[in-house]
């Protein structure tokens, strides 16, 4: 099988089985097209995406596919484990082919959670760089003090890994629920936060990514594919662009 990117004569020799000397003579006949449009160079970079033709028939036309799912407690972000139910098992038949989850969320916690077949989408979304906002609703055992607004938005140092968190913002609700929203996502890291307080969260609820907010229609274990606009502006955050 071809790799995700690859040249375009290397395509054509693996998928036909035909040698590169042959693949130039193609597209000097002017019967080979990219993306609809007549290809002339060998040396072509074909993408994951692209749409590749051979005298009109379809050599490569991979769509990419774009979910997202309403996680619930008890299930491993994961696409496979032996022991615990995955978000991949909980799509339907073939839902789940090929996908990957971008992110991910502990054991027991719950909410958003994306899933897509397109790697460097998800790479940049995921980037700390990119600098995209992820969005919870958590609940804690013991009351918050304002005291702990200060002490995200400077950031926290973790000894044992010697890093000091980036700043992210707290927003008390009542006594003992807050939202908190961050751009990084370091192992447990809001359990953590609240830790350096002792004070255990006790549920944990991803509410947003970036422009993106849970379905509120999708109750827990349901999904749906994305809009175009959902993915376009989640693409346009990532890049640093405006909305």
């Amino acid at each position: 099988m071809p790799s995700k990117r690859t040249r375009l004569d290397r395509l054509i020799s693996a998928e036909l089985k035909v040698n590169r000397g042959e693949v130039r003579l193609m597209l000097a006949r002017q019967r080979i097209t990219v993306n609809g449009v007549l290809a002339t160079a060998a040396n072509q970079v074909i993408e994951e995406f692209c749409h590749v033709t051979l005298d009109g028939k379809t050599l490569r036309a991979k769509t990419p596919r774009y979910l997202m799912l309403h996680k619930p407690k008890a299930v491993v972000s994961a696409t496979s484990d032996d022991e615990h139910t995955t978000v991949v098992d909980l799509l339907r038949d073939k839902d789940g082919e090929g996908l990957h989850i971008v992110g991910r969320l502990d054991y027991n916690s719950t909410g958003l959670i994306l899933l897509t077949n397109n790697g460097r989408w998800s790479r940049q979304l995921t980037a700390p760089e990119s600098r995209v906002q992820k969005h919870y609703r958590v609940t804690l055992e013991n009351p918050i003090q304002e005291e702990y607004v200060e002490a995200f938005k400077k950031g926290m140092y973790f000894a044992y890994e010697q890093i000091t968190t980036k700043p992210a913002n707290l927003r008390i609700i009542h006594s003992h629920l807050a939202d908190v929203s961050l751009t990084e996502g370091r192992y447990h890291q809001i359990k953590r936060m609240f830790g350096y307080f002792q004070n255990p969260v006790s549920d944990l609820h991803r509410t947003a990514i970036g422009s993106l907010s849970l379905d509120p229609a999708l109750a827990e274990g349901e999904y749906r594919n994305l809009t175009a606009l959902e993915v376009s502006e989640l693409t346009a955050l990532s890049e640093g662009l405006s909305i």
